[in-house]
């Protein structure tokens, strides 16, 4: 095998075959082919070519006519592969009547016809990664449903903080897919664009200026937008499309990241989907290792890296390039095809995502109580001050684990705490992980909700409103004061 992405081992590993397909020989041929006929047939409707001529190259432009064995020779000869194409055209047109191919290839260049195909390629990628997307978005929705109140611990460089919910740890992760969706959607319409100049991109070889109306014509019959000016040296639209899928797949890393972590025997709160054998290892009966998420992690460090050489990509000289282009050929396919199987494998374990409530509830008790710590302190600092909170809080932590003793038992006993007012039932209720989850819920909530910020009012020093506004539905403002939260409904 040349790369994992061929072998037959791995292909449906780091690859998938929808983009595989994608990426192939045949397809990029077929787009090569499109992109000749699609020009034939609209320089003949407006009178540029011979419509007998457009008739002909029409009839040929069909992957099944292309001689690839042909191809790879004329392509390792010239150094491109759609002169080879265009050859092929042209000798079987001609060979109908003498003369009429010569009509085929009429005012593009190589990198017309290459940009574009690149482009149509591009564009069904991204609508496998708009499923895949999707796909993600909704099952994340389920689980943030379903686990919107379910305790568990939240971690700070590898340590327990505070209490949150798991609904609000999948929440986040579901807004940030929502806004790559956003992100998708932007970069389409600056991405499926037209290549269409000629040499130096000025179509100067389409006369009577009739340049422009050709080129609108042959992005319409595409499916593409008309470029501004040529952009053969510009390739802002390549390497913007190899960022996005970095930071998606950076996304899709993270996740995978947390996943391994929470899989570990000492923690045990969320486990791979299960099939038999799944992650066992040769000589140790009882692992059940990580296997989507090692991949996931190896596939998007790779597209980061690989994103990076199309930011070098853009470095081209004057009108046409020596080199940089290049560079998009090696690392696109290899980029989409590692983007699509680390979303793929994302999808499926989001999907079969088996989470463990007893283990998270579980690990919430470890500390002994340390975890409410910041509950605690805070719940005392209007007595004692916040500092001189902390710095007590601290104390007794501290004993709590030499001691081995929880630290509700510590603050019964503290002459500080006891001088602070609060009584065995407020402690007992500061101590306790339920009461300490903040917003988890109401901000899991907005996010199903699709919830966005329309205003902030302040009123007094003691109050705050906060005014947000759900798709097709009435206002809810969000009043803030020291004691409680209010909410009201306005009308839409």
């Amino acid at each position: 095998m040349s790369s994992v992405t061929d072998s037959v081992i791995f292909r449906n590993i780091f690859s998938t075959p929808a983009i595989s397909s994608i990426w192939s020989d045949t397809q990029r041929t077929s787009y090569y082919l499109l992109f000749e006929a699609s020009l034939a047939s609209v320089q003949a409707d407006i009178g540029i070519i011979p419509r007998q001529a457009a008739d002909a190259i029409l009839a040929f432009c069909h992957v099944t006519n292309i001689d690839f064995d042909e191809l790879r020779i004329q392509t390792e000869t010239i150094g491109y592969p759609v002169l080879g194409v265009v050859k092929q055209i042209v000798q079987k047109v001609n060979s109908l009547e003498p003369g009429l191919g010569e009509w085929a290839h009429w005012g593009a260049t190589t990198q017309d016809v290459t940009d574009t195909a690149t482009i149509l390629q591009l564009r069904d990628t991204l609508n496998l990664v708009s499923e895949a997307l999707n796909a993600i978005t909704s099952d994340l929705r389920r689980l943030c449903q379903t686990h919107k109140a379910t305790l568990m611990v939240a971690r700070s460089n590898l340590q327990q903080a505070v209490p949150m919910t798991f609904g609000f740890k999948m929440a986040r992760l579901l807004a940030t897919f929502e806004r790559h969706k956003q992100r998708l959607a932007e970069i389409k319409s600056r991405l499926l664009v037209l290549e269409f100049g000629g040499a130096a991109g000025t179509l100067a070889t389409i006369k009577d200026g009739r340049g422009l109306e050709c080129q609108a014509a042959l992005a319409q019959k595409l499916g593409l937008s008309v470029p501004e000016i040529a952009w053969h040296t510009e390739r802002d639209r390549i390497a913007e499309v190899g960022g996005f899928f970095a930071l998606l797949t950076g996304t899709c890393s993270k996740f995978a990241t947390d996943v391994k972590l929470m899989m570990q025997t000492e923690v045990g709160e969320v486990s791979e989907p299960f099939y038999p054998h799944r992650g066992s290892s040769s000589t140790m009966p009882q692992k059940r290792n990580p296997i989507a998420s090692v991949y996931i992690t190896a596939m998007s460090a790779t597209v980061r890296q690989l994103s990076a050489a199309l930011y070098d990509a853009m470095v081209e000289d004057h009108e046409r390039a020596t080199g940089p282009w290049e560079i998009e050929w090696i690392v696109l396919p290899q980029i989409c095809s590692l983007t699509h199987a680390a979303l793929l494998n994302t999808s499926e374990l989001i999907a079969g995502l088996e989470v463990h409530s007893d283990a998270m509830k579980r690990n919430l008790e470890i500390t002994r109580g340390g975890v409410v710590s910041e509950a605690v302190m805070m719940g005392l600092a209007p007595k004692l001050g916040r500092q001189f909170a902390h710095d007590l809080v601290y104390e007794l932590c501290r004993r709590s684990v030499q001691e081995d003793v929880p630290l509700l038992t510590l603050l019964y006993a503290d002459d500080k705490v006891r001088e602070s007012g609060l009584s065995k039932e407020e402690l007992e209720g500061l101590c306790d992980p339920a009461n300490y989850t903040g917003l988890s819920v109401e901000m899991v909530d907005r996010v199903l909700a699709g919830l966005q910020r329309v205003g902030w009012t302040k009123t007094d020093k003691a109050s705050s409103a906060i005014a947000y506004r759900f798709p097709r539905s009435p206002i809810i403002t969000l009043g803030r004061t020291r004691t409680c939260i209010t909410v009201r409904f306005h009308g839409a």
